[in-house]
């Protein structure tokens, strides 16, 4: 029988996850979304506390850190609800607070989640306690992965690195960042592989911040790499180019990343939908009555009972896909589907929140005008809307890049 309720072992760390979400990210939203590159300090207690519960296996997977796949079969009948499970409800609970300092989270980047995909066990173990963001985007390319254009020539013992990358979270303040490059431009995307770049390291160039539309407490840096040498043993995975596995090596970072994004955009959607719900049933007077028909309920009841329907599609996809990820089974489509709904479900359901309560929504004295803000880059980052409709269309039909474009 399908149990679709939280699993009980995760009661304890999602009240954990609630009461943070409450105390410091809410607490703390306005105040960084108006100091935008300003470091919340106040993320360093907490950060400390994460990494004890996590030293201590007490977390599960808690955050955005990525789990690794064991790579063991589940025995005949048993269901496991581990790590990616874990990550994806606290983070919903998390980005109930603020996404924009879920993202700032010391050791709690991105790029944590593409070392735990692919890092070998010795890797594993020594970019431990590292906070890493993850280096993708160029400036000739957006959510086409496959058309990275930086370079890794080995010379000796090290990889030379070169290029620029743009939109990079977290890339000023992380302790290193994962650059996707390829090693060999003649054998297309195959060829392309992660290096961990250490902060300071010579020819690592941060060059600017940006001003965003949303997620300001979290920096979003540009850095170039020029002639910039890092360890041959800081390329994760395999060195070896095949041709024949493809991209497959360094894509599978994305079946880990998009449950966490998604996951994140359902946190600021439920943030909306709870805020809206109280300023409608509260000074409105409006009664939501999940018991009549939409119809025959005025016309915010309805629109927002089929916002709360939408909402638990998107939830219960993205809980399939970390699902899928415990059980060790191929999740790169549930993992695109769950991150496409999410997004929209997110920019849909804040702006229409803003919609619903007029100008209390429009104003900077409540938060629902920031998660609309907010809402936007999880509809972009980790592939946009329209990327994973195209993941999800070559998935369904049996087609490859190259056919399907």
């Amino acid at each position: 029988m399908l149990n679709l309720d939280v699993p009980s072992k995760f009661t304890t760390l999602l009240d954990q996850a609630h009461q943070v979400a409450i105390e410091i990210f809410r607490k703390n939203s306005r105040k960084y979304d108006l100091a935008e590159h300003e470091y919340p300090k106040e993320l360093d207690m907490l950060a400390a506390l994460m990494d004890g519960m996590n030293s201590s296996g007490e977390s599960e997977g808690a955050g955005a850190t990525g789990v690794r796949r064991d790579g063991s079969k589940p025995k005949k009948g048993e269901v496991r609800n581990g790590g990616n499970m874990s990550a994806v409800l606290s983070i919903i609970e998390a980005c109930w607070g603020d996404v924009g300092l879920v993202l700032s989270m010391p050791r709690q980047g991105l790029g944590n989640a593409a070392i735990a995909s692919v890092a070998n066990d010795e890797q594993s173990e020594r970019f431990a306690g590292v906070w890493a963001s993850m280096a993708i985007t160029e400036p000739s390319f957006g959510s086409d992965s496959a058309a990275v254009s930086a370079t890794a020539v080995l010379d000796g013992d090290e990889y030379i690195i070169n290029g620029e990358k743009i939109f990079v979270t977290a890339g000023d303040r992380c302790d290193a960042v994962v650059v996707w490059a390829t090693v060999d431009k003649s054998k297309g995307r195959a060829a392309i592989k992660s290096f961990v770049v250490q902060k300071g390291t010579s020819g690592m160039v941060v060059e600017r911040l940006e001003h965003k539309l949303g997620i300001r407490a979290s920096d979003t840096a540009t850095i170039r790499f020029t002639d910039c040498r890092v360890p041959k043993e800081n390329l994760l995975g395999s060195p070896e180019v095949d041709v024949e596995a493809g991209f497959g090596g360094v894509m599978q970072t994305f079946d880990n990343t998009r449950p966490l994004v998604a996951g994140m955009a359902l946190g600021v959607s439920r943030a909306s939908l709870d805020e809206t719900r109280r300023i409608l049933t509260e000074d409105a007077h409006i009664e939501i009555d999940y018991d009549r028909p939409a119809q025959s309920q005025t016309a915010a009841a309805a629109t927002f009972l089929q916002m709360e329907s939408d909402w638990e599609a998107a939830y219960l996809m993205t809980l399939e896909a970390a699902w899928m990820a415990d059980n060790n089974k191929a999740n790169s489509l549930q993992a695109s589907m769950a991150k496409a709904k999410a997004g929209r479900v997110a920019t849909d359901i804040t702006l229409r929140c803003v919609e619903l309560v007029g100008s209390i929504g429009y104003s900077e004295n409540d938060l629902l005008e920031k998660w609309a803000r907010d809402s936007k880059i999880l509809d972009i980052f980790e592939g946009t809307q329209q990327i994973q409709q195209l993941i999800v269309a070559r998935r369904l039909l049996g087609k490859s890049s190259t056919e399907l474009k």
